[in-house]
């Protein structure tokens, strides 16, 4: 499909310059940030534009109502998802409109989306979420208190009955969902594995370890440094990248590992909790921090960067890390992701941006610069023959498989010689590591974290294999008698 017909996803931003052309039309209606700050708009909040540049008030009220409290992540997925099918509409069914869509219409984009030989041909597990989120998406359009369509397109069935429920009524579910789709699939990377990939593909190594002179990358420390971040902490992308230098703890000798505090207003889900950071890691972070990071910093402020940024929030004292908002003292950790995005330090030298991950700017790095260091990483290990790829949620998953099959493993030599009663005094005081990694991880229930036991199962089973003896065949083949038998087969 055609990006130049297609419905578009655009996000609310404050502190937008105004046009230099005189205009008194664009001088009323230029009060932007004052108008999203009277209907409660959030930075950063997605919006549809139809491919006639037109605002669907009823179509974008869903991001500022329904998907308000969720995350930033959850609301660009959603976005994302809903252009798809929209886009679907205006093109494929002559320019349907969303209101009257039907099940055949559904019928007809499920074909193209997974069948057809000129489709993008998806998996089922993405399949699965669109058909969620279109879903979600109807249930609240259909509603009687709103009632902007006048059916959804996703056919319903019963969800199955938990013997829990009793005879209560139970929810509906989509039918069109796969019910195929790999469940319980986790992708994640050995540790072996993991440094092959960040040493070709971010750090411009070789394969075989020898500098690659055709490496045209920058900031590869900071990129290797935020990568082995990721796996040694189990972050997701959105929580580590508005990570501030108030949240980066100092250095402690002796220390393996230091612990600082996840903020509740960046945490997804509000899983506020405390975040481990290996020693090696916390210094390499440090190192970064005093090197590549302060040239962006200097560079940024010989050009007068954050001279020029609207509606700073100025933190006068970095030992007493608050700002001021409306007359109102505000901590640093109760900011949002976009509110850390314009939070400047005052120091001695000059301001300096709270953030900890810059750009070549010396402003602070998007979501989306992250994706697509990744996706540059993996092109580099395509290019040199290396077949491993990474995103960040992989790494994610690799913390959580390889913390839970180390703390597993002491867990269990721990408990061998113990009776049952010092057994159960154990795992009263050290607990469960399955709870421990779903805290880690900021998990609001333990089942989320089920899904690495499987992953866990399944290194067993690669461990039991490995144990297969390669010579359980002789290598010397028997010899073979000439006698013939009376079928002239070799006896």
């Amino acid at each position: 499909m055609s990006d130049e017909i297609a419905w578009r996803v655009f996000h609310t931003r404050r502190t937008l310059p105004r046009p230099q052309w005189p205009d008194p039309l664009i001088d009323i209606l230029w009060d932007l940030d004052e108008w999203l700050d009277d209907h409660a708009v959030l930075d950063g909040q997605p919006f549809l534009i139809s491919p006639l540049g037109r605002y669907d008030v009823e179509l974008n009220s869903y991001f500022a109502t329904a998907l308000a409290a969720s995350p930033e992540d959850t609301q660009r997925a959603a976005a994302s998802d809903l252009k798809l099918w929209l886009t679907f509409l205006w093109i494929s069914r002559g320019r349907k409109d969303w209101r009257r869509a039907t099940p055949e219409d559904r019928a007809a984009y499920k074909q193209w989306r997974t069948a057809d030989p000129r489709g993008p041909h998806v998996d089922w597990t993405t399949w699965d979420r669109e058909v969620a989120t279109v879903n979600s998406f109807y249930q609240w359009a259909v509603h009687p208190r709103r009632a902007y369509a006048a059916e959804n397109p996703i056919i319903q069935r019963e969800a199955r009955a938990h013997p829990a429920h009793g005879h209560r009524t139970v929810a509906m579910t989509p039918a069109e969902s796969s019910h195929t789709g790999p469940r319980n699939e986790v992708v994640w990377l050995t540790p072996q594995m993991y440094r092959s990939w960040r040493d070709v593909g971010l750090r411009g190594y070789t394969p075989a370890g020898l500098a690659d002179r055709s490496y045209r990358g920058r900031f590869a420390t900071r990129n290797a440094t935020y990568a082995d971040q990721m796996i040694r902490t189990g972050m997701r992308l959105c929580e580590q990248t508005s990570l501030s230098l108030f949240e980066l703890p100092r250095q402690v000798p002796g220390n393996a590992n230091t612990r600082t505090w996840l903020p509740e207003a960046i945490a997804k889900w509000g899983s506020a909790r405390w975040i481990y950071l290996p020693a090696s890691s916390l210094k390499a972070t440090w190192d970064y921090v005093e090197e590549e990071r302060a040239e962006a910093v200097e560079y940024a402020r010989e050009s007068g960067v954050y001279e020029r940024i609207r509606n700073p929030l100025i933190v006068a004292d970095p030992l007493d890390p608050v700002v001021v908002i409306e007359g109102q003292r505000i901590a640093v950790e109760r900011l949002t992701h976009a509110e850390r995005r314009r939070l400047l330090i005052d120091t001695p030298d000059g301001l300096e941006p709270a953030a900890l991950w810059l750009n070549e700017q010396g402003l602070p790095s998007a979501r989306s610069c992250w994706q697509e260091v990744f996706k540059a990483a993996n092109r580099r290990c395509t290019r040199h023959r290396l077949n491993l790829r990474a995103h960040p949620h992989a790494l994610r998953h690799s913390f959580a498989v390889i913390t839970l099959e180390q703390l597993w493993r002491g867990h269990i030599q721990d408990m061998a010689a113990m009776n049952p009663g010092q057994r159960q005094t154990h795992q009263m005081v050290f607990g469960d590591p399955l709870n421990w990694v779903r805290i880690r991880l900021g998990h609001r229930s333990v089942v989320t974290t089920l899904r690495y036991l499987h992953a866990l199962q399944d290194l067993e089973m690669e461990t039991r294999m490995a144990l297969i003896p390669n010579d359980w065949e002789p290598t010397a083949a028997p010899a073979v008698s000439t006698t013939a038998t009376p079928e002239g087969v070799p006896a």
